[in-house]
């Protein structure tokens, strides 16, 4: 049976609005579920940075609750590294660097980081009741993505208790390989800063030898110069005055 153009746009259109509303319904009725499910893969990484759950390890949703029960998050003050009273469970770090109104514009750097947060969520561990640790969330530019990730600083503000990453779009293989718990593996016990407090930590190409030896130099990714050099320069910004230094500074001495 043949009908009229007429008959046909209207079936098109109709066709198309009950698609719409389906996938509106869809996505407003699972936003809740995603937002969860993104905040249960921060605090998996969280773990993962501390050393309290192994890298890669497959971890459900109870699990990574009860393990979380001894990591406090809390929201700083990147200028004045004080703790604030602003509430970590509804703070939203990427929405406040985005809003000229809660960041300021970030000076010339080599990890291509265009503003940075007034304020920042960070993390601490408990052991025993003590804070053992603080976990920072760092991120820049590696070859074709920004890198988003963690890193652990011990209680002396310097010694490196690990490093992750959640979220990139580097090469497989290549890039990619700043999630192979080899790589990985090397970073605890390395020192963040020299002896002049200046961030000092960096990725090298080739073989930088043990923490003991070269504290201050982490094996290269093979094949990937671009994605090891973007580790290097986003940690010496988010390690420096710019970023978590008077924080640092602050956890060191007990004051947070």
């Amino acid at each position: 049976m043949r009908h009229s153009a007429a008959y046909t746009v209207f079936f098109a259109g109709a066709v198309c609005i009950v698609c719409a509303v389906l996938v509106s319904s869809s996505a407003v009725s699972l936003s809740e579920r995603q937002e969860l499910n993104a905040l249960l893969d921060k605090q998996k990484n969280v773990l993962y940075a501390a050393g309290l759950a192994q890298s890669g390890e497959p971890l459900g949703r109870d699990e990574i609750l009860k393990r979380f029960a001894n990591v406090r998050a809390v929201v700083i003050d990147l200028a004045t590294g004080e703790e604030t009273d602003i509430d970590p469970t509804t703070f939203d770090q990427a929405k406040a660097a985005a809003d000229p109104a809660t960041s300021r514009e970030a000076p010339a750097n080599r990890s291509a980081i265009k503003r940075v947060p007034h304020h920042a969520l960070v993390y601490h561990v408990l052991e025993n009741g003590e804070t053992s640790m603080c976990v920072i969330p760092i991120e820049g530019y590696g070859l074709w993505s920004t890198l988003y990730g963690f890193l652990a600083i011990g209680r002396d503000g310097n010694t490196i208790r690990g490093l992750t990453f959640y979220q990139h779009g580097e090469t497989p293989g290549l890039g990619g390989e700043v999630d192979n718990p080899k790589w990985k593996a090397l970073w605890p016990g390395r020192s963040a800063y020299d002896d002049a407090g200046n961030p000092a930590i960096r990725v090298v190409k080739g073989n930088a030898g043990n923490a003991q030896e070269t504290p201050h130099q982490v094996d290269g990714l093979s094949g990937a110069t671009i994605t090891s050099n973007g580790v290097s320069t986003m940690l010496e910004f988010w390690l420096g005055e710019q970023g978590f230094r008077k924080y640092l500074q602050r956890f060191q001495e007990g004051q947070v």
